[in-house]
């Protein structure tokens, strides 16, 4: 299993020193990153990465309300072979036709993307999952709507505060899942109350397991109370420990 970060969950100590923050990621042993966002920082980002031998498989961004070329361009210049549009509002997920458009417009987007040779993706936060259209949530509706070289990106933390069993919900939106956000915490809408990996209420081992064409399993905390650096080193232990137990296991 491969595993990434989210650079938003270190935005603070990035507007501090960029450069640095890279340093200790990899310092820490993530070996990929997904940026955010990184049309302006692209140049220094791409840098920082190469000096620290990290790749950037996927790459958050606002394709539907900025100039997609810019976000394209970039994205070739780091390597990004997936952008996911990042964070739609509640409101564009109340009704059908809403979501036909949005859908419009992400396929278009992925029509443009495929120009760069870049692939288009999109990731939920809870009100997709809390939303229903004829019987399902708001988000399937909107995965029955995409093309099919669209894919998924889950973040299962916020499908579980939508409501959703993310193991559940990921079995049903199958192949189209390529990405997904592991996060833990106590399910609340308090940022703060975020944990690393294994120390909440996910089941973040029988998630990654429900995820059966998942390519990239990306580590995220909207926020942390505590040393995010220790965090993200505390979630990554866990998923390279349970990685291991499970080698090993198979080879006993």
């Amino acid at each position: 299993m491969s595993y990434s970060l989210q650079l938003y969950t270190l935005r603070t100590a990035m507007s501090e020193d960029l450069a640095g923050t890279i340093r200790k990621v990899a310092d820490i042993g993530f070996t990929q990153v997904e940026p955010y966002n990184f049309v302006a920082t692209a140049k220094e980002l791409g840098a920082a990465l190469k000096e620290n031998g990290l790749t950037a498989p996927s790459g958050h961004a606002p394709l539907l309300s900025q100039d997609q070329d810019e976000i394209f361009a970039a994205a070739k210049e780091l390597g990004i072979t997936t952008v996911i549009d990042p964070y739609l509002p509640a409101e564009h997920w109340q009704n059908a036709e809403d979501i036909q458009a949005t859908a419009a417009k992400l396929n278009a987007a992925a029509r443009k993307g495929a120009e760069y040779g870049i692939r288009v993706g999109y990731h939920n936060h809870a009100w997709e999952l809390e939303s229903s259209i004829d019987g399902r949530t708001a988000l399937e509706y909107f995965e029955s709507l995409l093309d099919p070289e669209l894919v998924l990106e889950v973040d299962t933390y916020w499908a579980a505060v939508g409501g959703q069993d993310p193991v559940e919900l990921l079995g049903r939106l199958g192949d189209r899942v390529k990405f997904i956000h592991i996060k833990d915490g106590p399910l609340t809408r308090d940022n703060k109350e975020q944990q690393p990996a294994g120390q909440g209420k996910v089941p973040v081992l029988d998630v990654i397991a429900a995820a059966k064409s998942l390519e990239v399993g990306v580590v995220e905390f909207d926020d942390y109370s505590g040393d995010i650096f220790e965090g993200i080193a505390q979630s990554l232990a866990f998923l390279n420990n349970a990685a291991n137990s499970t080698t090993e296991g198979a080879t006993a």
